[in-house]
């Protein structure tokens, strides 16, 4: 199984086809140690996760001051941490509130999006008859002016009778087509052959019997 699913990624990287992976979501940390938070400053897109690890022997909490979304954490404990998922762009600003020095801030930017090819329809070329004079619309209600076309001023051209003789190859092209031999069915070759050599055994043996 291991042989036939290296035979098929191989198969797929030498025809240059794209393995298709799924986009997760990343997640940041933020440290909670020396009565600081670090980093500081984090940017993350919508739907990232921050997890916030409490290393201090003092309790610490998340607490936002200025956000699109206000979120609070509880107080947390050394070994202890908490996460939070951003749905929602734009700058958090967040301190603890048992340490109003401790303060830092995640910028959340939008998740990035592809846009779509454009499958708008090309107009198809107008096509006319060789000689013919394209008519130009014009809006309803308005007459438009009188047109001839170039086929109406051409005088017609007079009608030639057919030639009989015409329609007859030369005898040039009917002495060549003569000689060309007919083209044998190969199989009519293979049984004739086969027939001939069953003639020849059968003659033999009649000859060494007599």
């Amino acid at each position: 199984m291991r042989r036939a699913a290296l035979a098929v990624t191989g198969l797929l990287v030498f025809l240059n086809v794209p393995l298709a992976s799924p986009a997760a979501a990343a997640t940041q940390q933020v440290m909670m140690q020396g009565y600081a938070f670090s980093p500081a400053a984090l940017t993350v897109r919508v739907g990232d996760t921050v997890t916030w690890m409490q290393y201090d022997e003092a309790p610490h909490d998340v607490v936002t001051t200025s956000a699109p979304v206000a979120f609070r954490s509880p107080q947390l404990s050394a070994g202890q941490s908490w996460s939070y998922t951003f749905r929602q762009a734009g700058t958090y600003q967040y301190y603890c509130s048992v340490h109003p020095d401790m303060r830092a801030s995640v910028t959340v930017l939008p998740a990035p999006t592809t846009a779509p090819p454009s499958t708008a329809a090309r107009p198809l070329p107008s096509r006319t008859a060789a000689g013919a004079v394209p008519v130009a619309t014009t809006p309803a209600g308005n007459t438009p002016p009188a047109t001839t076309s170039a086929a109406a001023v051409t005088p017609a051209a007079p009608a030639t009778q057919a030639n009989p003789a015409a329609a007859e190859p030369p005898p040039a092209v009917q002495q060549a087509t003569a000689a060309t031999p007919a083209t044998l069915d190969p199989m009519l070759l293979v049984a004739g052959l086969v027939t001939g050599i069953a003639v020849l055994c059968l003659l033999l043996l009649s000859s060494r019997r007599a």
